[in-house]
């Protein structure tokens, strides 16, 4: 080989190091700023699911229920503790005011029950949806009635 073609070839290596140098900075700085650019996104609240809003709630206790029951072989009575679970709003002062109301319409279903009606789970979960029916049938309006939500027995004996 010439000495010219030597001198080609040394200026032709340098070039190509030089631009696969140039190739290797570009490729590493465009994956470092991807990485930051991923990385740094949305705040993380744009991505958490929107959670329902927890709907405040109180408990306003009854008192102490005791009524006998129909008769199936002997008398029976329940004695029945209730707790109505309502919304935290102003319904608690129209139970207070509807009391006497709402103690007739549950002694009234009460005694219409027999113990065999109501010793199942199944049976007490449908005496506590009833329960919840009549206490929202007092209730002066619908905004109300809704705001009763359930019925929680908090003692249950059937001598």
């Amino acid at each position: 080989m010439s000495d010219a073609a030597v001198a080609e070839n040394k200026g032709g290596g340098k070039k190509g190091i030089i631009i696969m140098a140039l190739i290797a900075i570009i490729a590493i700085g465009a994956g470092a700023g991807g990485t930051w650019f991923f990385m740094q996104g949305q705040p993380e609240d744009e991505y958490e699911p929107a959670r329902p809003k927890k709907i405040p709630t109180a408990f306003k206790e009854l008192d102490i229920f005791t009524v006998n029951l129909q008769p199936e072989e002997r008398g029976q009575y329940l004695q029945l503790g209730l707790t109505v679970k309502i919304r935290d709003t102003d319904v608690s002062n129209e139970i207070d005011h509807k009391m006497p109301e709402i103690r007739n319409r549950v002694l009234l279903l009460l005694t219409s029950k027999t113990a065999n009606d109501i010793t199942t789970l199944v049976g007490k979960q449908l005496l506590s949806s009833e329960i919840a029916d009549e206490i929202r049938e007092s209730m002066d309006s619908e905004v109300l009635r809704e705001e009763i939500l359930e019925v929680l027995f908090t003692s249950f004996v059937i001598q």
